[in-house]
């Protein structure tokens, strides 16, 4: 089941998100043109050590993962929609690229993602990061207690698909807060009132991951996700907080 948290533990997630936060948008800020992928996550490291916390993806072993995750970051590439590690590459115009982090902040685990683009590429592309963060507002709009688990999936999939673009079924969002990993899965598809019901003091992850060509990706053998079709995906999210009048996004 979901963990409803207590006053004392949501305090610290929103300490955690806002650290996640201020993290998040000074990576955003080092992405440029020939910045290497592993000063982005030695970056990373030295900002959330800074702000006393610690990176909740660091030697966390997903379920069905082959192994623990051995970065504190994921930069995932392109066709890569998720799970990409952080390597010895220089970015280059054109790259779509996803930012995906959590931060552990005295045991208060909150979890966000960005994409960006560099330089030039074409106008689909660009639409798929427009309709992506549509997305992420429209499932952020759905929550609030008595609401569904369903009603979130619902509101995302109406939006990418008004966009002309496909979400990547197998990927989802998810409980967090005490683990990195918990009840319920957000679907990014389903129907309004289907599902789990929202309760107060629930933390939710909501993470649209979509695709401009496919919904459907490859295992790859080093635990990253790939579009089958290779096409560009893109990926966005907040932790929220579940009140009696909507989200609390904590990772604002």
């Amino acid at each position: 089941m979901a963990l409803i948290k207590t006053e004392e533990e949501i305090k610290n997630l929103r300490e955690s998100g806002k650290i996640l936060a201020g993290v998040l948008r000074r990576l955003k800020a080092s992405v440029k043109i020939g910045v290497n992928l592993i000063a982005l996550e030695e970056e990373a490291r030295r900002l959330m050590a800074g702000a006393d916390s610690s990176p909740a993806f660091l030697g966390y072993r997903a379920e069905g993962a082959r192994f623990p995750y051995p970065y504190a970051i994921c930069t995932s590439l392109n066709s890569i929609a998720v799970h990409g590690k952080p390597m010895d590459y220089k970015l280059q115009s054109g790259d779509v690229l996803k930012i995906d982090l959590g931060v552990n902040y005295r045991g208060a685990i909150t979890d966000s993602a960005a994409t960006i683009i560099l330089g030039k590429t074409d106008e689909k592309t660009r639409k798929l990061l427009k309709v992506a963060e549509k997305a992420l507002q429209a499932g952020i709009k759905a929550v609030k207690a008595g609401k569904t688990v369903g009603d979130i999936g619902f509101a995302v999939e109406r939006t990418v698909t008004a966009g002309g673009m496909y979400v990547l079924q197998e990927l989802t969002g998810h409980g967090t807060g005490k683990e990195l990993h918990e009840d319920p899965t957000i679907y990014n598809f389903g129907q309004p009132g289907s599902g789990m019901t929202l309760e107060e003091g629930m933390v939710l992850a909501i993470e649209p991951i979509i695709s401009s060509g496919t919904n459907s990706i490859n295992d790859l053998p080093d635990d990253s996700y790939e579009t089958v079709d290779k096409s560009p995906a893109a990926h966005f999210e907040h932790t929220v907080l579940v009140t009696k009048k909507g989200a609390e996004i904590l990772t604002a």
